[in-house]
Parts: C-alpha cells; structure tokens; sequence
C-alpha cells in the first residue's frame, strides 16, 4: 500500500462480508484473465463507512469487470455470472459481470452513441463516470489487494463526485450525481 487512502480502502472493503465473499470467490477461480470489482460497488461501500451507515446501504450490484478479447460472446460472461453465483450460494446482491471487451458491442443502444473498443481493462475503468467511481479492487492470490484508481483515490474519501469526461455526457453524470446525492446527503458534486 503506498498511501493512507489505499489502507482505509482495504480496511472498509475487509469489513463488507459480501464483497469480502465475492473477492474471495474471483481470487479461488483462478481466473486466466484480469479482473477487478469496481464501480459503484466500492464506491457506495466508502461512502458509507464515511456516512455513518451500514456498509451495504444503497447498493444494488456488485460490478465484476473483466478483459477477455479472446471470447466476447455474451454466453461467456453468463457463464462467468452463473459459476460466481453457484460459488456464492445465497447472496445478497446481484452480479453485473461485463467483459470490458465487448463493450462497444452494446453501448450505443444502451447510452446513445458509439465508443470505440477498449483495449485494455484499465482503459475501460479510465472511462468510468467520475473520478471516484473509475476504481477497481482484486484480491491476489497472497491475499494482498490490487487497487487500480487512475484518478487516485482523494474524491472517493473526500465524498466529492467530480465527473470524468472522457466519455460520460452531462445528462448521465447529472442524472448519476442527483441519484447519488439523494442516497448520500454529505456528497459534494463537482458541477458539470
């Protein structure tokens, strides 16, 4: 860990009995590509500590994110879907499993306009809406975690959502920070 932020992350993650399990689970299947639980997930789970509330107060899924450009068959990702779930047996939240890879494939249908293909996981991640939700965390194999934040981590602890414009158009940012806001009261947003 090369920083206070970095520690607190892993702290607050090791206390989510959920995304403790689901990151166990990633690092048990041995997985022959990258991967990262991200996003909101990790984000929300801060936000609470920070807030004063329950570590799974407003999460509606656990995002696994992948790189796999050998197989972007949709099939491929439920199957990914479907042997975390029988590996979780009863859980809580759903799983939104994405092979960043394909993402192009469907992303003008879903958001209204064409992206290129990523090419890279971090590269998908650098995208993300806002400095704070374009994170990604795994456990390694000797336990220790992998945190990729490509905008570090000081938005996410600071409770600022400041929007990355990489990609992300001023509708969806609004839409997301008004969401959030409503949810997380203590949240700063960074205006357009």
């Amino acid at each position: 860990m090369n920083n206070i932020y970095e520690e607190l992350l892993v702290e607050t993650i090791s206390k989510s009995e959920p995304l403790t399990r689901v990151l166990q689970v990633l690092k048990k299947l041995n997985l022959p590509f990258d991967y990262y639980v991200g996003a909101g997930c990790i984000t929300n789970t801060i936000w609470n500590e920070k807030s004063g509330y329950a570590l799974d107060y407003g999460i509606s899924d656990i995002d696994i994110v992948y790189y796999d450009s050998g197989d972007i068959t949709s099939e491929r990702e439920n199957e990914l879907k479907f042997e975390l779930i029988s590996q979780l047996g009863d859980f809580q939240f759903k799983l939104d499993v994405k092979n960043q890879a394909r993402v192009h494939l469907w992303y003008e249908s879903k958001f209204g306009f064409p992206i290129k293909p990523y090419l890279s996981l971090e590269a998908a991640i650098d995208s993300w809406p806002t400095t704070a939700t374009a994170i990604g965390v795994r456990m390694e194999k000797n336990d220790l975690f992998s945190i990729y934040a490509p905008y570090q981590l000081d938005d996410l602890f600071s409770l600022v959502v400041r929007p990355n414009k990489r990609m992300v158009t001023k509708e969806i940012f609004g839409n997301k920070a008004s969401k959030w806001k409503d949810k997380w009261p203590k949240l700063e947003i960074i205006p357009w």
